[in-house]
């Protein structure tokens, strides 16, 4: 757990403190607090992804057990469970039942790596199955229940991510079922062990393209906007669909050239972490302690930004480094 904890928390770190500072001097400089506050919510809304994965993680032992014991009944009642929340968060209008969902959703599919790694998800046609099972009930929640077919946005009546719903469940089955039948294929591509060594190195970078993905948007929009070097023609226009190859290699590039600097930043950190002995004196208590302190912080900044009325999350940044520190101090 801690190792797995620390994993997605150093570049997690790195992300945090270094925009941290960016906000702090920005706000120095008399940024205004309006831009100020916005740039900071667009630089925190994704970290919202990591809270769930950690609670996901400090759950492992026991989601696992359970897998173990009931397979998939788990998922199953996971989704049911989902089901009943949207129920009570559509009707009666609770939407602190809501919550729950974070849980039952993204727990429903942690499920399925259980099951994807002990081959009981993969044999016969079960990746088929479980696609066309979340095809069809997709289909049937988008035309005959409220929830939009906007899988990452909130919708008028009812959004599938605030809270997750149960369509989202479906829309993930019908993905995963889809990229389980291909993976005999995929196989096949990844069997040279050069081009298995390049998706490893990639893999390693995956954290760091997710957290960073927004800064070279923010950088191009802050360039060439003012300066009225990039167009912005009305979204969803034939002139806005003609920009975006160019867009998208503009921000590719900037975002290779970063993460491949951050990954030489990040090395040596992660490598601390790979050096921990299994005889090290750990503490489990530290280790929870320091994850219940961090993880509200995280969401504090998904929800309210790095500036939130302008002025630096001081609170909430001062929560995720002393949960981080108390991490690091659980393996000493």
């Amino acid at each position: 757990m801690r190792r797995r904890t620390l994993r997605l928390l150093w570049p997690t770190a790195v992300y945090v403190g270094t925009v941290a500072l960016a906000v702090a001097a920005a706000w120095a400089g008399g940024a205004g607090p309006v831009e100020l506050a916005q740039a900071g919510w667009y630089l925190a809304l994704h970290l919202w992804f990591l809270p769930v994965y950690l609670v996901l993680i400090a759950l492992t032992p026991a989601l696992y057990a359970a897998h173990a014991r009931w397979g998939f009944a788990v998922p199953a009642a996971m989704a049911a469970g989902t089901a009943l929340v949207d129920v009570a968060v559509l009707g009666p209008r609770l939407p602190l039942v809501g919550f729950a969902n974070y849980l039952l959703v993204w727990g429903a599919m942690h499920q399925w790596g259980f099951a994807w790694h002990d081959g009981s998800l993969t044999r016969g046609r079960r990746p088929l199955g479980l696609a066309l099972a979340g095809a069809l009930l997709l289909v049937g929640l988008l035309t005959w229940a409220p929830f939009p077919v906007d899988m990452v946005g909130a919708g008028l009546h009812a959004g599938n991510t605030t809270p997750p719903s149960i369509a989202l469940v479906a829309f993930a089955a019908a993905q995963c079922g889809l990229l389980l039948a291909a993976e005999p294929a995929g196989r096949r591509l990844l069997a040279a062990a050069a081009r298995r060594d390049r998706l490893a190195r990639l893999n390693r970078a995956a954290m760091t393209v997710y957290l960073w993905h927004p800064v070279p948007v923010l950088l191009v929009a802050v360039t060439l906007y003012p300066v009225g070097l990039a167009p912005q023609p009305s979204v969803g226009s034939w002139q806005w669909f003609a920009l975006r190859p160019a867009w998208f290699a503009i921000l590719t590039a900037l975002l290779a050239a970063l993460v491949a600097a951050l990954q030489r930043v990040q090395r040596p950190l992660l490598t601390l972490t790979a050096r921990s002995a299994p005889g090290t004196n750990r503490s489990p208590a530290l280790l929870l302690g320091g994850l219940a302190v961090a993880l509200p912080a995280l969401a504090r900044l998904a929800v309210n930004g790095f500036a939130p009325a302008g002025h630096p999350a001081a609170l909430a940044l001062a929560a995720f480094a002393g949960g981080f520190a108390l991490v690091l101090r659980s393996g000493r």
